[in-house]
């Protein structure tokens, strides 16, 4: 079976995330929602490198919604069954009902968003685990404050675990991990990844989201001029002081 080269540098952050969180235990059964970009792609390797090495035993399944348009997701899944990665598709309707819901014009990203987390919990529920596994790097963690900050008024993230409604608990395996370490991964061993040709939005008459790429551009930017910018927003995501800000319910 082989096995993919995964940095000491990012099996590192990996593993002291997942005891600082306690992300990933014994007799957890976790479902890996994987996209085929290279954030899930790269974290369906280094669960499959935890389980080899961990003291502790547990599951997992790396699950790819399909929309149900026809996507060829056959070069993702012989991948997986290379690496021994466990990999399932879980088929939905979801472009069809698109078809009803998305209006001309209007933003489509939430929307898929949160009709492929419902797959996912579905898929969870009907398998028995008890956790599922998302790909967002710190990276994301910093563009979403921003996003929300700039645009929804409000100050949150993106945090390393949480319960969902349904009683599953989502967790974040990589979100200590910079981008760029796993646009490197994915270099470094020809990871076979999905881009455009699988987002539904480009079979709509519907317009880019732009604030993510606002947003990204703009800590970019940032980050150039200060090259500590990423080290010191990890610091103050740990230290909230909130009796510095305009609440009124302490």
């Amino acid at each position: 079976m082989k096995k993919a080269n995964i940095s000491k540098k990012l099996l590192r952050i990996t593993g002291r995330t997942n005891a600082k969180y306690s992300l990933i235990g014994e007799g957890d059964k976790v479902l890996l929602g994987l996209s085929g970009g290279k954030d899930s792609l790269s974290l369906a390797h280094i669960l499959t490198h935890v389980q080899r090495v961990a003291p502790f035993k547990f599951e997992f399944k790396a699950v790819c919604v399909s929309y149900g348009m026809g996507e060829d997701l056959s070069t993702l899944q012989n991948h997986c069954l290379e690496y021994g990665i466990p990999f399932e598709i879980y088929e939905t309707e979801t472009f069809e009902l698109a078809k009803e819901k998305i209006r001309k014009n209007s933003s489509f990203c939430s929307f898929f968003s949160r009709m492929r987390r419902g797959a996912l919990y579905s898929a969870a529920l009907k398998g028995g685990y008890n956790k599922v596994a998302l790909g967002h790097h710190f990276d994301d963690a910093a563009e979403s404050f921003f996003m929300n900050f700039m645009y929804n008024g409000a100050l949150r993230s993106l945090p390393p675990k949480y319960k969902a409604s349904n009683g599953l608990e989502v967790i974040r395996p990589l979100i200590l991990v910079r981008e760029r370490q796993l646009i490197d991964c994915a270099r470094v061993n020809d990871f076979p990844l999905i881009g455009d040709e699988a987002c539904p939005a480009f079979r709509f008459d519907v317009k880019m989201p732009h604030a993510r790429a606002n947003t990204k551009k703009m800590l970019r930017e940032m980050e150039e001029n200060n090259r500590e910018l990423f080290i010191s927003l990890k610091a103050a995501f740990e230290h909230i002081h909130k009796d510095s800000f305009l609440v009124s319910d302490l």
